[in-house]
């Protein structure tokens, strides 16, 4: 679907916004329990859960650099039945924030078979890349000399590929920052969970729904407890989204449209919903692109529209399946 751009305006520079975290996060690495290495070209790799043990406070500034700077990121006691910890995000530029940057969009692989590297990136670097049709779409390129990108892996991408992103990005290797956050560490479990927000605007984009119209929003879901291997982890994650993420959209624009976006927009709208995330990927043989892709969405959603002062709710939390996924109550 064609949409128009973002603004008209000039938009904020994700990288530019975003930089000033990436330092602070880099300076502080002690304190955060964060490992931190210059590769020879001088490219910096930041450890948030490989060989060091990351923490809940890094994992919340990472995702902050993930939405480009424009963002805040909140822990907070307000969860979900037994699981009272919550992750809290909030953008006055959702679209830009959330599909410009912090949707992890750009496939990256290096290598062949047993011991190819394969992550996905996020972050303010898919910016100057560019490299998904979505940009096209969007209306949105930034430029910058430095920049940043969240890998979401449990190893560190070979000296090749990281020197192809920074080509990607055109900035030079001693200009690139790659966050490494393994989805089974705290850090990694933050940082995803920070998405429910940005799954929405994803889903709404799929759905046909015109972004610019989008104007605000907020989303919460409740923080996983660690899981000790990969498979466990990402279906913790993705469940925290699925059954136990709130979203409220605030729109311009028709109201029909604001209703049937509410209506469709909850993970229950899906043919996959109503199991776990790992018992669903373990029936679909591993195979990701085999799930329903509007599954993934917040299990409730409310779009207010501001002309008329009206909200249209959909979905509804499930927290027995929040259990089922987390490992009961406490």
């Amino acid at each position: 679907m064609s949409v128009q751009p973002l603004q008209s305006q000039p938009a904020p520079s994700v990288n530019a916004l975003s930089a000033p975290l990436v330092e602070s996060l880099v300076a502080d690495a002690a304190a955060l329990r964060l490992g931190v290495r210059r590769l020879a070209d001088g490219a910096t790799l930041v450890d948030a859960g490989i060989r060091v043990p990351g923490g809940l406070e890094a994992g919340r500034r990472i995702a902050e650099i993930c939405l480009g700077g424009l963002g805040r990121v909140s822990l907070l006691s307000d969860g979900a039945g037994d699981w009272p910890l919550g992750v809290h995000v909030h953008t006055a530029q959702p679209v830009l924030a959330c599909l410009a940057s912090q949707y992890a969009g750009w496939s990256l692989a290096h290598g062949e078979g047993r011991g190819a590297f394969h992550a996905l990136g996020s972050g303010p670097g898919r910016a100057l890349a560019r490299k998904e049709p979505l940009f096209a779409e969007l209306g949105y390129a930034d430029a910058a000399e430095r920049t940043c990108l969240v890998l979401e892996t449990d190893r560190e991408p070979p000296p090749e590929l990281v020197a192809r992103i920074a080509r990607d990005c055109g900035v030079a290797p001693g200009g690139l920052t790659l966050i490494l956050t393994p989805t089974r560490s705290l850090a990694g479990t933050v940082q995803v969970v920070a998405r429910v927000l940005e799954v929405a605007l994803h889903k709404a984009h799929e759905l046909g729904f015109p972004l610019p119209a989008v104007v605000d929003g907020a989303g919460a879901a409740p923080l996983p407890p660690p899981a000790p291997d990969f498979l466990t982890a990402m279906g913790r994650t993705n469940d925290a989204i699925l059954f136990g993420g709130r979203v409220q959209l605030y729109v311009d624009g028709d109201e029909e449209a604001a209703g049937e976006l509410a209506e469709r927009l909850p993970s229950s709208a899906s043919r996959d919903y109503g199991r776990p995330f790992a018992e669903v990927f373990r029936d679909y043989d591993h195979d990701f692109f085999r799930i329903d892709p509007l599954l993934f969405s917040p299990a409730q959603v409310l779009v207010s529209v501001l002309a008329s002062g009206r909200t249209h709710r959909g979905g509804a939390l499930a927290p027995e399946l929040l259990a089922a996924s987390f490992g009961g109550g406490a």
